[in-house]
């Protein structure tokens, strides 16, 4: 600090001795300069130090936190607009898709299972009375069935698809994750888990999707095609399909609501909500802070491509 403020002041010393020869007309007279000079030095310099170094210091530190401050936030910026394309336009879509055909069976297929509850009621007048509840419920059916037909599609033919589907595959490291997340909840560890491409949570995310799926379409085209199933199955099979329906959907409603909700939308380092879903992409800072172990494959990636 003390060499930069060093700096301004014989900067300024310079431009007033300048401005003293022109000021005098002693351009060309060497002697007289260098008089002017000295007096200008021993005068100027001694009265800046002792009357206004203080003064000029402070400003001049002042100016100098401000201009590294600045430094440091559009250095930030930059840092954090780095992005990461995690999800590509395939992805986006069939989720899309699900969630949009997830939240429609959950309005419509709620009323059914509480019926005397006065929600119940409201959402049923809403819908404008059984018969509507009933189609509607169907447009959610046949949307979530494409989803799992575009979604099988996507996993076998797409290169995304076929990478994501063994990386969200279960591994020991999902066991050992959970214990050291664990033990970061409860102050035992400083460090949480280093996660990959998919941690725990969305490996539980995206399997119970699968058995719920399977659960749910199963069931319901069960009870959707009763007049063929009862054609050829016992009428227990049928009673077994109403069951499972009515339990695995609110099973999936109170696993969204809370654990998948909160996860992406609701926890405090995401909310008000996450845009993953709709442009498919992540910050350095997410990546790091939350999939380290893919972002530093991505880095060497890109040194090897460089290199």
């Amino acid at each position: 600090m003390e060499g930069g403020y060093d700096e301004a002041r014989n900067k300024f010393i310079d431009g007033l001795e300048k401005s003293l020869v022109e000021s005098l007309g002693i351009q060309g007279e060497p002697e007289l300069i260098e008089m002017t000079k000295g007096l200008v030095r021993a005068e100027t310099a001694r009265d800046l130090d002792v009357f206004m170094g203080t003064r000029l210091k402070r400003i001049y530190r002042a100016v100098a936190k401000e201009k590294k401050a600045r430094a440091r936030i559009a250095e930030k910026k930059r840092w954090r607009q780095e992005t990461f394309q995690r999800f590509n336009l395939y992805f986006r879509i069939q989720h899309i898709i699900l969630f949009a055909s997830v939240i429609i069976l959950i309005i419509t297929g709620l009323p059914i299972k509480f019926p005397n509850a006065t929600a119940s009621k409201i959402l049923m007048s809403v819908m404008g009375g059984i018969a509507m509840q009933g189609v509607l419920h169907r447009i959610g059916a046949v949307l979530l069935i494409a989803f799992y037909v575009f979604h099988t599609g996507y996993t076998i033919f797409n290169k995304d698809g076929r990478r994501d589907f063994v990386a969200l595959l279960p591994r020991p490291k999902d066991v050992t994750d959970v214990v050291k997340m664990i033990k970061y909840f409860f102050g035992l560890s400083r460090e949480k888990p280093r996660f990959d491409r998919f941690s725990y949570i969305e490996k539980f995310d995206y399997w119970a999707v699968y058995w719920g799926g399977i659960v749910m379409v199963g069931s319901g085209l069960i009870m959707w095609l009763h007049n063929i199933t009862l054609r050829y199955l016992p009428k227990y099979v049928y009673d077994i399909a109403r069951e499972a329906h009515s339990d695995e959907a609110l099973l999936a409603t109170l696993t969204i609501v809370i654990w998948h909700f909160y996860n992406v939308h609701f926890n405090p380092s995401r909310f008000p909500g996450s845009l993953v879903w709709w442009h498919g992409k992540l910050t350095k800072e997410q990546m790091i802070d939350e999939h380290p172990l893919e972002y530093e494959r991505i880095m060497k990636a890109r040194e090897g491509r460089n290199g």
